[in-house]
């Protein structure tokens, strides 16, 4: 069994290691809270966004053309994954990474490595790829303290122009989903060309544009592009701090729990010292009356 100062400084250890989790677990806990709304304004825009052009492209007749959402065989891919740059965060991560081999094989199988362009958000997948041999096209900073916009803004509109100049046919987002702060769902999703079919609302719209049908779509597309690509971030960003906060949490929890233990077993060591020392002064006491 351990000595009582083994385990005092065992008990210090785990107790300076909860401090640290539980200011973790706030910090994490804050910034949830701030993607969260941020989410939550961001979403009614990109809904309505959405629904405009969808009931556009609705109440039209006849075929249109939208250049961001043309299918054509693919021959080159972008694939894109997202992840954190510090760890403690569960199985985030890990889960990306999975994901993201599972879906580089698959295309690397039908297209060969030369025509997968490889875009990494965060240094674990980005270690991951230059681990295993994989070639990167380009990396980005971690989107828990560098998302904005903007950058969404500039990755959507490269990517658009790539499409559009036809280097690449299909542009595949790999990320974590948020569904609560304890479950992050891994998810593919094809972001160009862009998803153009309509479901039947029963509900009939007459829509005056100028200057012209096709201008106006052509228009709003990129518009509904960069929101998704926005969206999609901001869900990344989101599920990362809910991982680490629960991460945390479940640290701290097994720290308290650890902590509970080592106590017990410090109050149990005391006390054989004790009744061992109580023991020698009675028999030294018994020793000296014979």
């Amino acid at each position: 069994m351990p000595n009582l100062k083994e385990i005092r400084a065992r008990i210090n250890s785990v107790a300076s290691t909860e401090k640290i989790t539980s200011a973790m677990k706030m910090v994490s806990a804050a910034k949830l809270k701030k993607s969260e709304g941020i989410t939550t304004s961001f979403l009614p825009y990109r809904n309505k966004l959405n629904e405009a052009l969808a009931n556009y492209l609705g109440s039209l007749e006849g075929e249109v053309t939208i250049p961001l959402a043309e299918r054509r065989e693919v021959k080159r891919i972008a694939l894109m994954a997202i992840s954190s740059s510090s760890g403690l965060c569960g199985v985030y991560n890990s889960s990306v990474i999975k994901l993201f081999k599972k879906t580089y094989d698959e295309y690397t199988e039908r297209l060969g490595t030369e025509a997968i362009d490889v875009y990494l958000f965060g240094k674990k997948v980005k270690e991951y790829a230059q681990r295993v041999g994989i070639g990167i096209t380009k990396t980005y900073e971690s989107l828990s303290d560098h998302l904005s916009f903007e950058l969404a803004m500039e990755i959507s509109d490269g990517m658009a122009n790539q499409f559009l100049e036809k280097k690449i046919d299909a542009v595949v987002l790999i990320y974590n989903h948020f569904k609560n702060s304890g479950v992050q769902v891994p998810t593919s999703e094809t972001v160009l060309p862009l998803e153009t079919k309509v479901e039947a609302t029963g509900t009939t719209f007459d829509y005056l544009v100028e200057p012209s049908k096709e201008e106006f779509i052509n228009k709003l597309v990129p518009k509904v592009i960069r929101t998704k690509f926005y969206s999609i971030m901001l869900d990344a960003s989101t599920a990362e701090h809910g991982a680490r906060m629960t991460a945390m949490h479940i640290a701290s929890d097994n720290a308290n729990t650890l902590l509970q233990e080592l106590k017990t077993q410090y109050n149990k060591a005391r006390q054989n010292v004790i009744t061992t020392e109580l023991i020698d002064i009675v028999g030294g006491a018994e020793a000296l009356n014979r």
